[in-house]
């Protein structure tokens, strides 16, 4: 039951309301005036605001606004229109097309009129694009999307266009916003412009010569270049003997051009040009038979060129190693040609084989020259420079070794060792270094790792460069020879500064890059270290089995890592240092991840940290429990080890067996 509508009973619209002004009316925007609310921001009775811009569905917009949705997307539609031409006595009007860019975005417009040839006409872009208010009286409106449609006419300022047809993108556009399209009309025919395009092929002859089309060629093959070595037996010279000519062939337009080789030459033997098969006496002369003799006969198609001389030229065909050119008169052969050469004749004729024309025995090589000894200025490269050349050049480095081996992410291509010194004296006994070999220049670094109270401060210790090996004078005549690479491993002793370092330990990334390339490390190739465990005696074979069998009472086929170090010293099989720890690593126990190992060390000291702990006891007998399982805890297989230095003897699952 509805209440009267008496004072009490009606909701009172102005109950939460806070504003009461009245809008002003006489605010212009681009000279067109805005339209303002009534009071306190709400509408008068009988009035409503003018839109504007398109209001899009939601299925068109996916719920996003028009920006964001329609963003670098346009509809394009195509028009024409009618322009009078009052002063040109052939035409009245001219029809006119062009096309029409409408963004959704911001509702702006666009037109386009594309340009034709010789049409005298100011053509591109008619419109720019903005939005266009509609004709008037609705010109305080625009044109939104709903007022564009096929065979519709559309006034945009002073211009009245036909919308005759769209592309696919606009069609579903405006489906789905809900327009249904009219059917597309053709565009009506331009008289004048039919006139202009009948008196162009009134101009342009029935019966053209024959056109010889290039650009394809060009296009394809500008920039190469053939490059063949020539020999041509100069009967008139003085001193006898072929002379050496260098041919060139550009593929591009099938010219050819020949330069004389040596200092006495002249600048070219033959300019540019195409080169024909056969030498012409002397040019036609007016009345003679040339290539340009036509006769037009009304029952053919082309004209027929009836007694032409046709003139073969030279192409790339003709071009074998070992065959003669007829260089107006004068006969050249071909003996060699360049590595581009080769390849091109690879790809396009399947030529595999390229054996060049010996025309001179080979030149005698130079004795090599006395080599004085070094002088102790600069490095041996920089003073042999000296005494090559005048005036000298720095040694060249190698590039791209440096390219190849310089820093990658984490491949730092730095092999580094721990080492100590080797010396008589007890103070320099405990003195700790980390020796760093740098691939990319075969250099050296030494570093001192600092130790409290020891009176030797730490850091660099020898600073990058070249070390010469040990065993050879400094002024000889023989350059020195530096160390490599391969020089390096555990256990080898280098002579750096009269000093002598022992390598006792290296990096894991060091050991790593070592064993991946073993064909650069012997001590770190597994397949030389067994060779050569299989290469020793039995006796010593038997023993080493002894020894790795005492070690494991519990016959488990493992032993620790610090047992299996020992077999080197014990049984004297021949081992270096690095040969055992490689082996170790091979053969290690493999173990799988647990799952869930806890918390790391750090985690617990940050955790505990927060909570105002410092180091509790269970922290501290945790992370030796880590050192320990790093550092001993590893096993190794040597029943596998075994089985592959000794299949032979080893022929058991077991070597207790």
């Amino acid at each position: 039951m509805a209440l009267p509508f008496l004072p009490g009973n009606s909701p009172n619209t102005h109950l939460l309301k806070e504003k009461f002004h009245k809008s002003q009316h006489f605010d212009y925007s681009s000279g067109v005036p805005s339209e303002k609310p009534g009071i306190g921001g709400e509408l008068l009775p009988g009035r409503r605001l003018k839109a504007n811009s398109s209001v899009y569905p939601e299925v068109a917009t996916g719920g996003l606004p028009p920006w964001l949705a329609f963003d670098k997307q346009a509809l394009r539609f195509e028009a024409y229109f009618r322009e009078a031409v009052p002063e040109a006595p052939n035409e009245t009007d001219r029809i006119r097309t062009c096309q029409i860019y409408f963004y959704p975005e911001d509702d702006t417009i666009r037109v386009v009129e594309p340009e034709y040839k010789n049409s005298g006409l100011r053509q591109g872009t008619l419109i720019g694009r903005q939005r266009i208010p509609l004709p008037p009286p609705k010109h305080e409106r625009f044109y939104g999307v709903f007022h564009f449609n096929l065979n519709r006419q559309m006034a945009l300022f002073s211009r009245t266009f036909t919308v005759t047809d769209c592309d696919r993108f606009t069609r579903d556009f405006l489906t789905k916003c809900g327009v249904l399209l009219n059917e597309p009309v053709a565009v009506p025919q331009d008289p004048y412009r039919g006139l202009r395009e009948k008196m162009e092929k009134s101009v342009s002859p029935l019966r053209p010569y024959e056109r010889r089309d290039t650009l394809k060629q060009f296009l394809e093959h500008d920039g190469k270049v053939l490059r063949f070595l020539c020999l041509w037996d100069d009967e008139r010279a003085a001193g006898g003997g072929p002379r050496e000519l260098l041919l060139r062939y550009f593929v591009a337009d099938d010219s050819v051009e020949i330069r004389e080789r040596g200092a006495s030459a002249a600048a070219a033997f033959l300019r540019r040009g195409k080169l024909p098969k056969q030498t012409r006496k002397h040019s036609a002369l007016p009345g003679q038979p040339s290539e340009r003799t036509v006769l037009d006969v009304p029952a053919s198609t082309f004209p027929l060129q009836t007694g032409a001389i046709r003139e073969e030229f030279y192409k790339d065909c003709d071009l074998t190693l070992g065959g003669e050119l007829n260089v107006w008169g004068r006969k050249v052969v071909i003996a060699d040609c360049d590595d581009f050469t080769k390849d091109f004749y690879r790809s396009k004729y399947g030529i595999e084989h390229f054996e060049p024309v010996r025309y001179k025995s080979p030149a005698a090589p130079e004795p090599p020259g006395p080599v004085p000894p070094y002088n102790g200025f600069g490095s041996e490269e920089d003073s042999l420079g000296s005494c090559r050349r005048l005036p000298p050049k720095p040694p060249r480095k190698d590039l791209l070794k440096f390219l190849q081996y310089d820093r990658c992410g984490l491949e730092s291509h730095v092999l580094k060792f721990y080492a100590k010194m080797v010396s008589g004296s007890q103070a320099d006994s405990g003195r700790e270094f980390i020796v760093c070999f740098y691939l990319s220049d075969d250099t050296i670094g030494v570093f001192e790792r600092s130790r409290k109270n020891s009176g030797v401060p730490g850091g660099m210790f020898l600073s990058r460069r070249r070390v010469t090996k040990p065993g050879r004078e400094r002024f000889k005549k023989e350059p020195r020879r530096y160390v490599g690479a391969p020089d390096l491993h555990v256990g080898a002793t280098l002579g750096l500064n009269e000093r002598r370092f022992r390598l006792l330990d290296a990096d894991e990334y060091t050991l790593d890059y070592m064993e991946r390339h073993a064909e650069q490390f012997p001590k770190a190739n597994l397949g030389a270290i067994l060779a050569k465990l299989r290469s020793i005696p039995e006796e010593k074979q038997r023993e080493i089995r002894n020894f790795l069998t005492l070690r494991d009472p519990a016959d488990t086929g493992f032993v620790t890592f610090d047992s299996f170090r020992g077999l080197r010293t014990a049984t004297e099989c021949g081992l270096s240092e690095h040969e055992v720890l490689v082996l170790g690593r091979s053969f290690a126990e493999r173990r799988r991840p647990e799952e869930d190992v806890g918390p790391t060390p750090a985690e617990a000291r940050r955790v505990l940290k927060k909570k105002n702990l410092e180091r509790p006891p269970d922290v501290a007998e945790f992370d030796v429990t880590l050192r320990r399982d790093a550092s001993g805890g590893k096993k190794i297989n040597y029943s596998s080890l075994l089985r592959e230095a000794f299949p032979a003897v080893s022929g058991a699952a077991h070597p207790s067996t």
